[in-house]
């Protein structure tokens, strides 16, 4: 056996540069793919909210809330789970602000995003549970696109290998982020060896997630949140052993790095509540605005018709939505027939209805259980 025989045949680059200067405005590689994850996820959830009865433009009011709280649920898990960094001896603590240097975590990101979500349904009188399955698919996709950042950035990567699809790791410059040291010659350094992608095999598992999602939830009709309770445990399950192969500096519990921990118990409340909670899709029409039915696309590819949509104004958002079954839903594309209320009425909403407030498992009684899943949503919009 020779030197050479041992020596990787190929490897997979890391790009040197990770910032751009636009003028005195800084271009983040990091950045630009957290945004194109967003879009991505958006587009996704309009799709499927379409698809349940949701009026069309209501995921950009969500994103409003989700969005930054998701990103400040990043960044308050991220500083509490590496509180040396900012806080005690050789700490900063206005340094936890400064958030363009890095240091996000996803799960404060879900749960961040989880609480700016629910708020913008109780805005938009959405019951919860439909915003978060129609969301499902759409998340880890938008994870997978962020994930591209961490190659930019050239971390978050795993032990040493030999395999062919082993990374070129470039030794940045800590005192010039987003740019790798260079030698006397102008060239980037790299450090020896090649390393286990692990940013990418965590790309790989969140779309192998996506696709799951997507082919059980038409299979099955998932509903009551119980899609997204598919994707929590699909993501951690991945999150889980991946992290077990990163290298990358963590504090640890039990000699066990924080995020096993958190994949592993997450996990198990997912599986928990996916187990427990059971009960049809929601669909909903809406409520308070003399809205268009359209057609019945089963379809996740969207079909619009662009050209109607420029000839007249957007119609008015509704007031809220009531919430019915999946025949009532259909039967109200197609003829624009309003589903009867449990009282004979079409379309006033009732106080004490099912809705963004009821929490999906929760043990409550909600119009769903009692009537087939029919029952009605009020608006619940701030005064």
């Amino acid at each position: 056996m020779t030197l050479a025989s041992l020596t990787p045949q190929a490897a997979l680059p890391s790009p040197s540069t990770a910032v751009w200067q636009l003028g005195p405005v800084p271009i983040r590689a990091y950045a630009l793919c957290i945004i194109l994850g967003i879009v991505v996820a958006c587009w996704v959830t309009e799709r499927r909210l379409r698809q349940r009865g949701v009026a069309p433009g209501a995921v950009l009011d969500i994103a409003v809330w989700a969005v930054p709280a998701g990103i400040i649920g990043a960044r308050i898990y991220h500083v509490i789970t590496s509180p040396e960094k900012y806080f005690g001896t050789g700490g900063d603590p206005m340094k936890a602000f400064a958030i363009w240097e890095g240091g996000l975590g996803i799960w404060g990101a879900v749960a961040g995003g989880a609480v700016g979500a629910w708020l913008a349904a109780r805005q938009l009188g959405i019951p919860f549970a439909v915003v978060a399955d129609a969301l499902a698919p759409g998340l880890p996709l938008a994870q997978a696109v962020g994930r591209l950042g961490n190659w930019f950035n050239n971390e978050l990567y795993g032990g040493r290998t030999s395999l062919p699809w082993g990374l070129e790791i470039h030794r940045m410059d800590p005192d010039n982020p987003g740019h790798a040291l260079r030698d006397d010659s102008g060239q980037p350094i790299l450090e020896p060896g090649l390393y286990h992608p692990t940013f990418a095999y965590e790309l790989l598992w969140n779309l192998g997630v996506a696709a799951l999602v997507l082919v059980l939830d038409r299979k099955l009709r998932l509903g009551r949140g119980r899609a997204f309770a598919l994707y929590v445990m699909g993501y951690t399950a991945g999150r889980f052993w991946i992290e077990l192969m990163r290298t990358d500096e963590a504090n640890t519990i039990l000699g066990v790095r924080l995020n096993v921990w958190t994949a592993g118990l997450v996990f198990l409340g997912a599986l928990a509540y996916f187990v427990r909670v059971r009960g049809p899709r929601e669909y909903v029409v809406p409520v308070g605005a003399a809205a268009t039915p359209e057609p019945v696309v089963d379809s996740d590819v969207s079909q619009v018709d662009l050209s109607a949509r420029e000839a007249g104004a957007r119609p008015a958002a509704p007031e809220g939505y009531r919430v019915v079954s999946e025949e009532q839903y259909r039967h109200w594309r197609e003829t624009g027939e309003a589903p009867a209320e449990p009282d004979g009425s079409a379309d006033a909403p009732s106080d004490g209805s099912a809705g963004a407030d009821a929490a999906p498992g929760s043990g409550a009684e909600t119009p769903q259980d009692r009537a087939g899943a029919t029952g009605t949503r009020p608006a619940e919009r701030d005064s």
